[in-house]
């Protein structure tokens, strides 16, 4: 994380295709997403008693000229804009029985 593409890639080939994923229009976030959401819905109905979702947020801030290009977290001290991305995590967690 917080790496570029070309270096998360390792070589053209990949980083190409990379950016070819990104820009389908067919692919949607939904798409990405929607095996995801299926798995760890089977998996918390198989689970046997109590499951707790536990929440957590994180603010990446990033000091930028337009900070409307990755949106504003919040304003501080001086009022100047902080640019950023709020991550909203979830963990999953049950008791198992060995």
């Amino acid at each position: 994380m917080g790496q570029s593409i070309q270096l998360v890639c390792q070589d053209w080939a990949n980083t190409k295709a990379a950016y070819r994923f990104f820009s389908n229009d067919r692919v949607s976030e939904a798409d990405i997403l929607t095996g995801h959401f299926q798995s760890t819905r089977d998996r918390v109905v198989a689970a046997e008693g109590l499951v707790l979702v536990l929440h957590g947020t994180t603010e990446f801030s990033y000091q930028r000229e337009k900070s409307e290009v990755i949106g504003i977290t919040k304003s501080i001290n001086s009022g100047r804009d902080k640019a950023g991305i709020a991550s909203n995590s979830a963990y999953e967690a049950s008791r198992r029985e060995r």
